[in-house]
């Protein structure tokens, strides 16, 4: 049971809050010296050490990115340098990676926190470096857009990196990109000059992710329990029909998913209009 302390207040706080930030910076900083990004994205821990996983590069943007995070709270610029030149250097495969969904953990991570901090006025702004940032994040939105499989004419989902049948409950929280590219003014052009709305995209794979991933009760299968999120569901890719949940990653996912389905899941119904 969870006891509240309702006489906590902000300050109570900070010993724990500058207590992370000195952890961080140490890893943060110990990554740097040892990681070789030639080996790859480090994804999980072996053994209380980084390594790599090959199925996907989901995780580069989030280690440059926390570097610009430490830089934020704590002004030392070293954070900023490391972060800055490895998004410039080693960023650029993220932004055009076709055979991923990820691209909001990478690029707005990287490119879209250096692109914040600059509207924010907290590092110095100035025009070429301002269009980098946009740019990327405007390609980066419309290569995620394209992950698409049309499940009628009106809907459909960005697919997961297990290909064209996949619908991930957790892509949504990568579509950060596809938002801010929207945001940036930028359109997906397709097969005879065609404009595709980002946003559209965006708003029917939320419905799709709340009509199919999101339980509500309703005795649709054996699964169907109040608040529990499939990680994954499976679809015909010929005629765009549903055809069963799943696991991909295994049953920490599903344990993982149902400890956070009662936000994801609200958020979810509220943005779209499914009811609860």
């Amino acid at each position: 049971m969870i006891q509240i302390n309702l006489t906590l207040s902000p300050e109570d706080l900070l010993p724990a809050v500058r207590r992370l930030w000195d952890l961080s910076q140490a890893k943060i900083l110990r990554l740097q010296a040892r990681w070789n990004p030639a080996a790859g994205t480090p994804v999980f821990t072996a053994g209380g050490q980084y390594t790599v996983r090959g199925w996907t590069e989901w995780t580069q943007g989030f280690q440059y990115g926390a570097a610009l995070l430490q830089f934020e709270a704590t002004g030392d610029e070293q954070f900023l340098q490391i972060g800055r030149r490895a998004t410039r250097e080693l960023m650029a495969p993220h932004v055009s990676h076709i055979g991923v969904h990820d691209h909001g953990f990478n690029n707005v991570s990287t490119y879209g926190n250096l692109l914040r901090m600059m509207a924010e006025k907290t590092i110095p702004a100035n025009d070429w470096e301002r269009d980098f940032y946009e740019l990327a994040l405007k390609i980066s939105g419309a290569v995620q857009a394209a992950r698409w499989t049309a499940t009628s004419a009106d809907s459909g989902y960005i697919y997961s990196f297990n290909g064209p049948h996949s619908l991930f409950a957790d892509t949504i929280r990568s579509l950060r990109s596809l938002a801010i590219a929207h945001q940036l003014g930028h359109r997906l052009m397709g097969e005879n000059d065609k404009p595709i709305d980002l946003l559209g995209r965006l708003i029917r794979h939320a419905q799709m992710t709340a009509r199919y991933n999101v339980y509500f009760g309703a005795g649709r299968d054996a699964y169907d329990v109040r608040g529990r999120v499939a990680h994954e569901s499976i679809f015909n890719v010929t005629d765009g029909n549903y055809r069963s949940p799943s696991s991909q990653q295994g049953i920490f996912a599903v344990q993982y998913m149902d400890a956070r389905a009662g936000v994801d899941s609200l958020w979810i119904c509220r943005r779209v209009g499914v009811p609860r």
